[in-house]
């Protein structure tokens, strides 16, 4: 029975949906019109996100309080509408913003302890999810028809060629450093089609054992991994220059606090008319401070910088020569990522991974697709050089491509 209060709190649900063609289906009410229609089970979610907004929202959905049989489109729709901006503020998010404020929450141990709360889960969850390449961010998917597996080449091979590499056989060979080299993707593909030799660094330990096991087990030669932040590792390099520098997927872990420490140490890191690649997700406006409930949950410390943010902290340090933003991309990058996590998904430990655990991956991947498609979020590749590169940067784009297409 439905108590005066949650009908109160049902109603102000429903206004806030008007105009998103996303509808809310109540118990014993009818069947979901639409595949993004929201099916609640418990009449106390309107309330609870209310009062929690986002981190309400997601502690719901992964408690089994509601369900929606498409949630990617239904946060497409939200998003699009700006719900989020007709919500007031909520404890949980101001409580974020203050931390963030007072703290540094993504330096010293607490960035190595970001890392191993969500890099260190389980290799056993990022092969099957990831699939071969183990690039855990935005595929290039540059034609129709794709694989997942094509689209994060493509990817890797953009940034080879945005980088200016010399390839196999060709050219003075190059020295590469790999900021937050994840499980190792451009290490290796760069050693395998390019004229370089790679040293990557992560704060995670399960990454450093992977990649450390791959290069034994493949004889992979001219490939090193070192556990460390970039920071650190500037401070115990002081001498040692590298040709190149690439960061993927690694600046929204950094925070605002550190931003201009970033460009500074890299900055010390690259080596006189060398260039730097910067590949990371975007926001539309300056944040100090994460999503509540991804912050949470999926990334601790995890900030979105915007595009100005990075302009000011890269400015008088590094010369910008090339931004490139291909957010759409993002989209069918987290459905495949989905659908390989839902094919594999029956073969994890069950004792490891519960429902709920279960829930909450299929929340975080699907309302990430919904961010992108929305485009409330961004992609970007900045390529920077020390200097100005003489005569001009040459901008690699899809024409790269055309012939393979």
């Amino acid at each position: 029975m439905t108590t005066e209060r949650q009908m109160k709190f049902r109603k102000r649900a429903e206004k806030l949906l008007r105009g998103t063609g996303v509808k809310l289906i109540w118990p014993g009410s009818r069947t979901p019109a639409q595949p993004w229609d929201i099916v609640v089970h418990n009449e106390d979610l309107y309330e609870r996100v209310f009062s929690a907004g986002s981190l309400g929202l997601g502690e719901a959905y992964m408690d089994g309080w509601w369900d929606c049989e498409d949630l990617s489109e239904m946060f497409s729709r939200v998003l699009r509408a700006n719900i989020q901006d007709r919500v007031s503020r909520n404890l949980p998010s101001l409580w974020l913003i203050a931390r963030y404020h007072l703290l540094n929450l993504q330096a010293g141990r607490r960035a190595a302890a970001n890392a191993k709360a969500h890099y260190d889960i389980g290799n056993d969850l990022y092969e099957p999810m990831l699939g071969p390449t183990m690039a855990y961010s935005c595929g290039y998917w540059y034609r129709e028809g794709m694989t997942l597996d094509e689209a994060q080449r493509a990817k890797l091979e953009l940034i080879c060629q945005k980088l200016k590499l010399p390839r196999k056989g060709s050219g003075k060979p190059m020295t590469v450093l790999d900021i937050g080299c994840g499980w190792g993707s451009f290490l290796f593909y760069a050693v395998e089609h390019y004229n370089v030799t790679v040293v990557g660094i992560t704060p995670a330990e399960e990454q450093v054992a992977y990649i450390n096991a791959r290069i034994k087990n493949e004889g992979v030669g001219n490939v090193r991994v070192v556990q460390t932040d970039s920071h650190s590792f500037a401070r115990s390099r002081r001498r040692q220059r590298f040709d190149r520098i690439v960061s993927v997927g690694m600046f929204e872990h950094v925070g605002p606090k550190n931003y201009r420490q970033f460009f500074e140490d890299s900055n010390k890191l690259l080596a006189d008319n060398g260039l730097m690649l910067l590949h990371t997700i975007g926001n539309e406006i300056p944040t100090q401070a994460g999503d509540p409930w991804i912050d949470r949950y999926i990334f601790p410390g995890g900030v979105i910088p915007s595009n100005g943010q990075i302009a000011a902290a890269h400015e008088g340090i590094l010369h910008l020569e090339d931004l490139h933003n291909f957010s759409a991309h993002y989209d069918p990058t987290l459905m495949s990522w989905h659908d390989n996590y839902e094919k594999a998904r029956s073969q994890l430990d069950h004792d490891k991974y519960s429902e709920r655990e279960h829930r909450k991956q299929e929340y975080y991947l699907l309302q990430c697709a919904g961010m992108f498609r929305a485009r409330r979020k961004q992609l970007f590749q900045y390529v920077f050089s020390k200097d100005g590169m003489p005569g001009g940067y040459k901008s690699v784009r899809d024409e790269i491509f055309a012939d393979a297409a």
